[in-house]
């Protein structure tokens, strides 16, 4: 097997805004534990951006090298990422992973926290360096690989930046990471070759009702009509609904919390709400605000891609204006 220090040091992003043009990739930034996976014919090992081997961590990803499709030896860099309920990547659930070694704990952990890799480079290939290589040349070698392991996925790279903000913003992502098409991989810099672009914006919104869930929401809150006024001491108007990032324990937060403020009619302006949802939704007295980030605002004035963080109990309602 490999030594006792990491092939390689990872390549680092810079912040940045978006950058535009023919000569950029784009690809989801991803909130996970950064990896480099060095894969021979005795084993993987995995390497922290510290330069620390975690490979007694992560039992389960170390089938790497009995992927058929992977001429060995080989050199990946990539991200550790678990989901919450809602399919979106979650450090927070994936920190009950990060520093358990123990066998059993794992055993119980691998089925509680799963855990998969999202490769995004590779370094070597057959024995091959590749670290002067193009950007453009690693990433084809990358797409044409058949990893043949469910815990690893390679990810998606896109041409258009708004099409990859959109899709970061509606999967609950971090943001995007655009890469210079014609880089070379520079180990243990961080380079603006690589700008990690983070588009979230953060508002606080009004409650005003909530639209019951399906599947696994089914009987719970769904989502969730967010209100704020148009001027001060105006109107209050429809600005969006938020679903996203809604786990279970706040929705029986939310639960309990919204039952007291249950009204009959709505408190503002429902004509633009198809009429089914209108008689499926609970409306509510709009007195309590919650944080939300989203990416922009649509052309019909509402929030675009919504995601909720949590309630504001010292805001007045009174000071959220559109």
């Amino acid at each position: 097997m490999a030594g006792t220090v990491p092939p390689v040091l990872p390549m680092m992003a810079a912040l940045g805004t978006m950058p535009s043009g023919a000569g950029w990739s784009y690809e989801m930034k991803w909130d996970g534990i950064r990896v480099i996976a060095e894969v021979d014919e005795t084993g993987c090992r995995l390497w922290s951006r510290n330069s620390r081997d975690v490979s007694a961590g992560y039992p389960e990803l170390l089938g790497l090298a009995q992927a058929p499709g992977l001429e060995l030896p080989a050199v990946l860099d990539g991200e550790i990422v678990t989901l919450d309920e809602s399919g979106a990547p979650s450090f927070g659930l994936l920190q009950r992973r990060m520093h358990v070694r123990d066998p059993r704990q794992l055993a119980q952990l691998i089925n509680q926290v799963p855990v998969s890799v999202r490769v995004f480079d590779v370094l070597r290939y057959a024995g091959e360096s590749l670290l002067e290589a193009t950007y453009d040349e690693r990433r084809g070698l990358l797409d044409s690989l058949d990893l043949g392991d469910p815990f690893w996925e390679i990810p998606p790279a896109y041409d258009d930046p708004e099409q990859a903000l959109d899709l970061s913003a509606s999967q609950g992502l971090e943001g995007v990471v655009a890469k210079r098409r014609k880089s070379r991989y520079l180990p243990g810099k961080r380079s603006s070759d690589w700008i990690k672009i983070k588009p979230v914006h953060t508002r606080d919104v009004i409650l005003c009702g909530w639209h019951p869930g399906e599947g696994n929401r089914e009987g719970k809150i769904g989502s969730l009509y967010c209100g704020a006024y148009d001027a001060p001491g105006g109107e209050l108007v429809l600005i969006g609904k938020v679903g996203s990032g809604l786990d279970f324990a706040m929705l029986e937060v939310l639960g309990a919390e919204l039952a007291a403020l249950e009204i009959d009619t709505p408190p503002f302006d429902t004509s633009t709400i198809p009429a089914g949802d209108r008689r499926a939704a609970h409306w509510l007295d709009p007195l309590l605000v919650a944080e939300v980030t989203y990416s922009g605002w649509a052309a019909d004035g509402r929030l675009r891609h919504p995601v909720w963080r949590g309630l504001r109990l010292d805001i007045d309602p009174d000071s959220v204006v559109r």
